[in-house]
């Protein structure tokens, strides 16, 4: 695991490839027509989806450039945030049974923030661990 930390990783490219598949799966997830969505009773599952689904989304593209560098994490969140309101948009404007919500939004900045700490803290963990 240490070695996903370093900038040197064999594990980049597979990163990568990861953090690919993750966001198509975020775009299919999100692009289902709402009458094709099973129906969960659920308390707030849709925000734990999206909180999941975006942290990680963060995660994941954070592992495919090891650093510990605050502008990266900021630029990281940005998009996180800007991914997580275009797929709101795009529900509340083009996929039928779907509405744009502003918690989900909220919810997908909130993942984000935690995949990127989650990230930050195993980055700490292992670079203090040699």
């Amino acid at each position: 695991m240490p070695e996903l930390f370093k900038q040197s990783s064999i594990y980049i490219k597979k990163a990568r490839f990861a953090a690919i598949l993750w966001t198509l799966l975020i775009l299919f997830l999100c692009f289902i027509p709402g009458h094709d969505l099973p129906n969960i009773n659920v308390p707030l599952i849709d925000k734990w989806a999206h909180i999941l689904l975006f942290g990680v989304f963060s995660f994941l593209w954070h592992c495919t450039t090891p650093t510990k560098s605050f502008r990266y994490k900021l630029i990281l969140l940005l998009i996180t945030g800007y991914l997580g309101w275009l797929v709101e948009y795009v529900q509340g404007h083009y996929i039928p049974d779907r509405s744009q919500d502003n918690l989900d939004s909220l919810a997908n900045i909130i993942g984000g923030v935690c995949g990127i700490l989650v990230y930050t803290l195993l980055y700490y963990k292992y670079q203090h661990s040699d």
